[in-house]
């Protein structure tokens, strides 16, 4: 199945340049300008930057770059990430991924070359969401089975009585209750490990 994205506008974007002042950033925004984004550049650290949220993509030094200049931790950045690569040692390209970075841009920075990092960095950010939330989703739905199975534990032991039966009292009971079946799970164990503390 192919993927078929529009052409990606980045008209109206702002976007933030992490580097110290060079002919590269003099390049990019000249570049940054023709497509229409508005760019800003700031160094060293924007963990006081006012406005921070309003940028959608940050472009970082990677030969300079430190983990401190940010305001969220490594990898947790809340948009699309370029990292400007200049120096192609071991270390300095892992600190760039390490910061999550989206997509990559070699200095010296020419003419060209930036759209197609906007592009590449935009849809690697949403990629990296969706699989953040759907880790996060998986999480959640294992959680909800371990609290399953304990509470279903729970009442067989209590009750002397199979899984099964033991399953259907726990979800008959959160319908009488009309609470969610995984809400009635947790209200149960609660409740025993409540009174475990208790003895």
């Amino acid at each position: 199945m192919n993927d078929m994205r529009p052409t990606p506008s980045f008209i109206g974007w702002r976007a933030l340049v992490l580097h110290q002042p060079h002919p590269n950033v003099d390049a990019l925004l000249m570049q940054f300008e023709r497509i229409g984004v508005a760019a800003s550049h700031y160094w060293p650290e924007i963990t006081d930057l006012p406005e921070l949220d309003r940028f959608n993509v940050v472009l970082i030094d990677a030969d300079m770059g430190y983990d401190d200049q940010f305001p969220w931790k490594p990898g947790e950045a809340p948009i699309p990430v370029i990292a400007l690569i200049g120096s192609e040692a071991p270390g300095r390209v892992s600190w760039a991924m390490r910061q999550g970075a989206d997509a990559q841009m070699l200095k010296p920075i020419g003419s060209a070359g930036l759209y197609s990092a906007l592009v590449a960095a935009s849809h690697g950010f949403e990629r990296r969401q969706a699989m953040t939330s759907e880790i996060a989703a998986l999480r959640a739905r294992l959680e909800s089975r371990e609290l399953l199975a304990e509470a279903t534990a729970i009442l067989m032991v209590r009750d002397n009585i199979s899984a099964k039966a033991a399953f259907q009292k726990l979800r008959l009971t959160a319908m009488a209750e009309r609470m969610t079946l995984e809400a009635m799970a947790a209200r149960l164990v609660e409740t025993i490990s409540d009174m475990r503390e208790a003895l």
